[in-house]
């Protein structure tokens, strides 16, 4: 796999609620402890380890950032994780507000 599949908030959140997809966030540190999507576990691309992330391997991994772009640009890196499949939230957690879904602050 050299790239993400994309998903919409509204997917994500499906996929989430049934139990089928693990959330990853791959911004830093203060960015997610600023504000994050409630679901998600950070492992920030500055120092990303396919190997530590959490999570069933037999599920979808969805990663986000703020907007998609860095998730996008580092798609071939974060597709070989080890997943059933990988994903992008389109448009990062800026869709998944913008949709009416909560974040933490």
């Amino acid at each position: 796999m050299t790239g993400l599949n994309t998903i919409t908030a509204e997917q994500l959140k499906r996929r989430l609620d049934a139990g089928e997809a693990v959330l990853i966030d791959i911004r830093e540190r203060d960015e997610h402890a600023h504000e994050h999507i409630p679901e998600a576990q950070l492992a920030p691309l500055s120092c990303f380890d396919p190997a530590a992330l959490p999570g069933d391997r037999a599920k979808i991994v969805v990663f986000h950032c703020k907007s998609g772009m860095r998730t996008s640009t580092n798609a071939a890196r974060l597709a070989a994780c080890g997943f059933a499949a990988a994903y992008v939230l389109a448009g990062g957690i800026e869709a998944w507000k913008s949709a009416g879904y909560a974040v933490r602050r």
